[in-house]
């Protein structure tokens, strides 16, 4: 028998996600941020801003799945902020949590 293809979406919730709707912009966030983290001469190959772009999203979906079974096991449909860092103290991230806790009250003033 042939081999099936790959499939270009997964499903959540039976709603299809492409692939690529599951990364962060290159060119809007992930190669700005790189940048601002680097010296001014250096220089971002497009497969370091592409294999960075993947290990961002993914971070951010294992981050986001974790806060979204709590709020399932918890029978809520809305995740907010304390979720998300919650997430990051449960997945061993304290130091992430922490600051991002500065950042998320400073956000609400």
């Amino acid at each position: 028998q042939p081999l099936k293809p790959e499939p270009t979406s997964r499903e959540v919730d039976d709603f299809p996600i492409r692939e690529q709707n599951r990364w962060l912009p290159i060119a809007n966030v992930v190669a700005r941020v790189m940048k601002a983290a680097l010296p001014s001469n250096a220089k971002l190959s497009k497969d370091s801003k592409e294999c960075i772009q993947e290990c961002v999203s993914e971070f951010i979906s294992f981050i986001t799945s974790e806060a979204a079974e709590r709020c399932q096991a918890e029978k809520r449909k809305t995740l907010n902020g304390e979720d998300l860092l919650n997430s990051f103290r449960d997945l061993g991230f304290e130091n992430y949590a922490e600051t991002l806790k500065i950042y998320l009250a400073k956000y609400r003033e």
